[in-house]
Parts: structure tokens; sequence; C-alpha cells
């Protein structure tokens, strides 16, 4: 037997949802259809019609906003210290569209001088790396942190040559003069 998927239980799993977690119109798309395969893979394909329409309607309602998501996802991830890069590659993982991310991060960019750079300097107190590590240096272990993380060897050189710590929060502060 083949247990249905209506309205009422998707629209149940979608507030859910929605109420504990931030997402994109395509997340809680890509969430409801995971769920519904979950509860039952003969009925999911049945749940798709029900799941598109509960995501238009929660779009024309503004309960789900592409780009109010992006812009907030946008702010934290930079504050966490997340390169640009990194930044777009998680708003893409999220279904949001690259010209609404792409409007995000420009907006970020109007905000700081060099926001990549204040990132990388977020990204150094997060990782205790350059003037905030405790030991002995690896230089070339840290450049390949900061490769890895998405920032240049520009920007992951300078963030390294900061003698201290007051130097990276200028730095980060006021960009490269």
């Amino acid at each position: 037997m083949v247990a249905k998927i209506g309205p009422e239980l998707l629209e149940r799993w979608a507030l859910s949802y929605l109420g504990r977690y931030a997402s994109s119109a395509e997340n809680l798309r890509r969430v409801l259809i995971r769920r519904a395969r979950r509860h039952s893979p003969e009925a999911a394909q049945q749940a798709a019609v029900l799941i598109e329409a509960i995501v238009t309607r929660y779009r024309e309602s503004g309960l789900l906003d592409d780009a109010a998501y992006a812009a907030g996802r946008v702010e934290s991830l930079h504050r966490q210290g997340d390169s640009l890069k990194a930044i777009r590659a998680r708003l893409a993982a999220k279904g949001v569209p690259a010209a609404v991310a792409a409007d995000a991060v420009s907006a970020l960019r109007d905000k700081a001088p060099d926001p990549d750079l204040a990132a990388a300097c977020a990204f150094a107190r997060r990782r205790r790396l350059g003037p905030f590590r405790r030991g002995m240096a690896d230089r070339h272990r840290e450049l390949a942190v900061f490769a890895r993380a998405g920032f240049s060897r520009r920007i992951a050189e300078v963030v390294l040559a900061c003698g201290d710590i007051e130097a990276v929060e200028a730095l980060a502060r006021n960009g490269l003069c």
C-alpha cells in the first residue's frame, strides 16, 4: 500500500523546516522532495506537483525570498572569514541563482574597501594563523590553508606578513593602502 502525501503534510514539513532554518526556494524544494522520498518513494512523484505549488505560494507571499536569504548568508559567511569564492560556492550549493548571489556579493563590496582581505583577517583569527598562531610558523602550510579556503596568494601573504594582531585588525578595517 502506498502512503498518501497530501498538501497538509507537505505544508507542515515546509513550515517546520522554515521555522528552524533560513532557506532558498530551491533548497526548500530539495528538502521536501527528499523528505517525501523517505516517507514513500512511490508517492514522492505525485508530491512533486504539490511541492512546486507550495514553493510558488511561499515565494509570492514573501515567506521565501532568495535575495534576502543570499544577503543574510553573505554577511554571516563573510564575518566567519569565508572568501568571496567560497561564499559564491555555498550559495550555489543551496540553489541560489547566480545573478542573485552576484548582487549579494556586490553589496558586500560596497560596504568594505576589500571584503576578501577583511574575510582573510577573520579567517586567520579563527584558524590561528599568522600573528594569531601560538607556536612555530610553517609558512608553506599556512599559505596552503589560505589557498584551500579560496583566498589568493597575494591576500594570504599580506595577512601573514603582519607583525602583530593590531596590524591585522587595522588591515581588516582599512584594506591595503
